[in-house]
């Protein structure tokens, strides 16, 4: 059986976010989900969903820079557009095994105005 589009499940999974639909992002996330940003070094899928769903309820839109898959990596520059009009820019390295997201690395960017 061949494996979902990865590159589709990462725009689901931000997808999730903009809707606040948190059973999209539970079906994509791995049991053993691991999360990584410089706040949250190597955080379990129980405490991304205590400290990063939340953040669901403020996102407006993401538009996507780039989105890249290499392996069983999808890498996503995104622009975030919050409810508040505050916009910003991350890049993320998502690990995939199967068709489950295992891990996400987040990286800071900056500010968009």
């Amino acid at each position: 059986m061949a494996s979902k589009d990865r590159l589709q499940l990462a725009r689901d999974a931000y997808g999730a976010y903009e809707s606040g639909d948190r059973s999209v992002i539970e079906g994509i996330l791995a049991d053993d989900f691991s999360f990584y940003s410089p706040t949250d070094p190597g955080i379990d899928r129980e405490q991304y969903f205590e400290r990063c769903w939340p953040n669901a309820g403020t996102t407006d839109r993401f538009d996507y820079v780039r989105l890249i898959e290499s392996g069983d990596e999808v890498v996503v520059t995104y622009e975030l557009t919050k409810k508040d009009g505050h916009r910003f820019r991350n890049t993320e390295v998502l690990t995939f095994e199967g068709d489950k997201l295992a891990k996400a690395e987040v990286y800071f960017g900056w500010d968009v105005e």
